[in-house]
């Protein structure tokens, strides 16, 4: 499974109500149970984060993962999703998250934000904007959904 990674999980590992589905996720990732997809947006967004949330980016890094960098195409996108309102500008790295992972055909992008990204309202108008740019949907699931998904897998 390739899943797309945003920066509220980083931050999530440290976070009391989100610390131990962020902790079984990169577990899950450490285990090769996912694919971790990174972006240099990402990156850039956990310039100025704590050090320990650094230090833990700098440690995924070295994982095997899949590296994006950020293309004209995804930006297109992105902008797409400004224009029609889904996000706002102040939260324009937000909908280039989204449209990085859309591009990439990731099976999910990951994210502890529930006002932005893991929404129901805002995973519906992404798509209608997707599909109406030729794209297919984009899953957006918490930490804690992946980690149950790969549990019942285990079981099957």
């Amino acid at each position: 499974m390739r899943v797309y990674i945003d920066s509220s999980v980083f931050g999530g590992y440290y976070d009391k109500e989100f610390a131990e589905p962020t902790r079984d996720f990169f577990q899950a990732w450490m285990l090769g149970k996912i694919l971790g997809v990174l972006s240099g947006t990402l990156v850039r967004e956990l310039e100025d984060a704590p050090e320990r949330v650094r230090d833990l980016l700098r440690r995924a890094l070295e994982r095997e993962h899949e590296a994006l960098e950020v293309t004209a195409e995804a930006t297109r996108l992105s902008e797409a999703y400004l224009r029609a309102a889904v996000l706002t500008e102040k939260y324009a790295d937000d909908a280039l998250h989204v449209a990085l992972a859309t591009v990439a055909r990731v099976d999910a992008l990951v994210s502890w934000n529930f006002r932005h990204l893991v929404n129901p309202l805002r995973v519906r108008a992404f798509n209608g904007v997707n599909i109406a740019s030729g794209y297919g949907v984009v899953t957006i699931m918490t930490p804690a959904e992946i980690v149950k998904i790969l549990e019942t897998q285990d079981e099957d």
